[in-house]
């Protein structure tokens, strides 16, 4: 049902960079890339992670209570990718562990403070 996600950056050098690293650890490359739009996947129909400069020239902002979540098929990939998270620069919004009986979670902010997290069921 979703297509792709879009956060808003100040910095798109930044972004591409923090993302290439990030979204690389899930195997997804840049699927486009148009200058001030980026969107990367895994692979072909498979739902996208973009970011952009906001269409309207004003500064990009946080959405409270906004939050992209990406499902992985293990925790040791919640672990390696929230660490690797923290190693780009990210800030920690609650550390990889156990929420419940099946939901295994860490959360983490990006470099221009946009919430994300990385999760596996089971």
């Amino acid at each position: 049902m979703i297509g792709y996600v879009t956060l808003g950056t100040n910095d798109m050098a930044r972004a591409a960079k923090f993302y290439d690293a990030l979204l690389g650890t899930l195997g997804a490359k840049r699927a486009m890339d148009m200058g001030t739009f980026i969107a990367w996947a895994t692979g072909p129909g498979q739902p996208m992670l973009s970011v952009t400069k906001p269409f309207d020239g004003k500064a990009a902002t946080v959405g409270n209570g906004v939050m992209v979540a990406l499902a992985v098929d293990s925790r040791a990939k919640v672990d390696a990718v929230y660490k690797k998270a923290m190693e780009l620069g990210a800030k920690d919004e609650g550390p990889v562990g156990p929420r419940g009986d099946s939901f295994y979670a860490g959360y983490f902010r990006d470099l221009d403070g946009n919430k994300l997290n990385v999760f596996f069921m089971g």
